[in-house]
């Protein structure tokens, strides 16, 4: 059975809480991501998403450039990377969210996107090889 972590993102991208929205849209599209863990003093505090950016940052009429995401970001929903795919699929359907922090002893070890989960049910569906 393939696990989370063998689905997820291993590359975590991270901004600062001050970093304003316009940097982390450019940091999104430079390392081709729709999420950025969100630390303050070497905490994750939250995450912004590429949703977040157009909801509540260019659609409320933000300025990108000194608003920070702190001010937008979303809660962080995080899973456990021993639990399994149909449960992190039931973890972003039940939190409504399209990213989860993957924890392994409480630390983040990856992000598992919902883009994630589709490209491995397509997989599973057509029993093509090898797997994501």
């Amino acid at each position: 059975m393939i696990t989370i972590a063998e689905v997820m993102s291993k590359d975590v991208k991270r901004a600062g809480a001050d970093m304003s929205i316009a940097d982390a849209a450019t940091h999104m599209r430079d390392h081709r991501v729709g999420a950025l863990l969100v630390e303050k003093d070497s905490h994750e505090v939250g995450i912004v998403t590429d949703t977040d950016v157009v909801r509540k940052g260019v659609a409320e009429g933000k300025d990108l450039s000194k608003t920070t995401v702190e001010s937008i970001m979303t809660d962080l929903h995080s899973i456990d990377a021993t639990q399994t795919l149909l449960e992190a699929h039931d973890r972003m359907r039940y939190c409504a969210v399209r990213h989860l922090a993957v924890r392994k002893a409480g630390e983040v070890v990856g992000i598992l996107s919902v883009g994630d989960l589709a490209a491995y049910f397509t997989w599973l569906s057509e029993r093509k090889f090898p797997p994501p």
